[in-house]
């Protein structure tokens, strides 16, 4: 028997522990010296630390390790879209019903305007809706921590976070509907076609709305403590992440939902304002270093260049047809409507995590799809915060020195 059977093998094997706290570290430094030294988004900082660890550099972070890590992905965008479910209060909606018939324009001019471009380069029907749809929605994580960095608030500042919900949702029901076609295109049999999104679109609201009112009667119970309710939120969302993975439900659909029940239904305002703070701060440096690290820049070839800056520009001028049409009339300031279509520029981890279910459905065409849509992803991720955070200092919203 050996007398160093006490000491690790080599190579050494780090755990999963260690890996997260890794790239916390470093994730965290790379954001600080973005800010510090080249007056960038945090944001940035993250994502070029996924970068340099992730496959696409150093190979680091490769695609096992990166798939041993999805939990953390989807509890880390579990929360974000938890937090912007929150946000959609029906009463200002039903108050102000310009506001909604905008954020809904932005929504379908923008699946419009990106169809048009995919169906002009010859892209079938049905991957272009698809891609479509995932390119309506804007990066919820994105808006959220740089709106949270410059302590931003004002009009342009809430109704970017109010229109960033709806089109999550619109994007997540769109995808949903085209589900029936995307089976019978791969012969799938007609009762899977139908029974599927059926199944998910009303499982994932209705499983939102189960824990949605065991989170009020618990906070009723436990008393308005941030403390206690940030333990009891946090709880909630964990466990209907792991109840939509056991049931083959839509994670984000089930944890928006979730998000707008808890906020809507609670009459006896027995919820606090819900800000993940110092916890979500955790959670937004990992979710942008993996993303950073799952990004795939060799998919940004010159054929695909056309496509990619097409899909592009004809979101980004969706979005703003539809402000600059319906803004005035829902209260937008002159000159803000241009500024809120560049806030709501951004794409990221959400778009990937769509992308990603679509290739466990069927994974020639959800490379397909990935070809188009995680390039532009590629180029938002890099661009996408920084034009949030131009549009919110050029309003004069941001206050980041408190």
């Amino acid at each position: 028997m050996s007398e160093y059977l006490f000491l690790p093998r080599l190579p050494l094997a780090f755990s999963q522990l260690a890996t997260f706290g890794a790239l916390l570290a470093l994730g965290l430094l790379a954001g600080e010296a973005a800010r510090r030294y080249f007056a960038l988004p945090r944001i940035t900082g993250y994502v070029l630390a996924g970068v340099a660890l992730g496959p696409e550099a150093s190979g680091l972070l490769d695609s096992n390790a990166l798939f041993d890590l999805r939990l953390i992905v989807d509890l880390s965008i579990g929360l974000v879209v938890f937090e912007l479910g929150f946000r959609l209060n029906f009463d200002w909606l039903r108050r102000n019903r310009w506001l909604f018939a905008t954020a809904v324009a932005e929504s379908v001019l923008c699946f419009w305007a990106i169809y048009g471009a995919l169906s002009y380069f010859d892209f079938r029907p049905l991957l272009a809706a698809t891609a479509a749809a995932i390119g309506t929605a804007t990066s919820p994580a994105v808006v959220m921590l740089v709106a949270q960095d410059l302590r931003a608030e004002g009009q342009i500042t809430e109704r970017m976070l109010l229109f960033t919900a709806v089109n999550t949702v619109f994007a997540y029901v769109v995808l949903t509907l085209l589900l029936p076609f995307l089976h019978l295109d791969h012969e799938a049999t007609w009762q899977t076609a139908v029974l599927h999104p059926i199944y998910v679109l009303v499982g994932s609201v209705g499983l939102g709305y189960a824990p949605s009112a065991a989170l009020l009667a618990l906070a009723r119970w436990l008393g308005k403590r941030a403390e206690r309710q940030l333990v009891l939120l946090i709880a909630m969302v964990v466990l209907t992440i792991g109840v939509a993975h056991s049931l083959k439900l839509s994670v984000p659909l089930a944890l928006v939902s979730l998000g707008m029940l808890a906020r809507n239904l609670d009459r006896r305002h027995a919820l606090l304002p819900v800000r993940f703070g110092q916890v979500g701060q955790l959670f937004f440096v990992i979710l942008f270093v993996l993303t950073g690290a799952s990004l795939e820049f060799h998919a940004l070839g010159v054929a695909a260049a056309g496509v990619v800056v097409a899909f592009i520009v004809l979101r980004f001028l969706g979005k703003a047809l539809a402000l600059l049409l319906f803004g005035g009339l829902s209260g937008i300031r002159p000159g803000g409507a241009g500024l809120l279509a560049v806030a709501l520029l951004p794409m990221s981890g959400l778009a990937v995590v769509m992308v990603r279910d679509t290739v466990s459905l069927y994974p020639s065409f959800g490379r397909e799809l990935a070809a188009v849509v995680l390039s532009a992803v590629v180029v938002l991720e890099l661009l996408g915060p920084l034009a949030t955070q131009f549009a919110l200092r050029r309003a004069g919203e941001a206050h980041p020195d408190g």
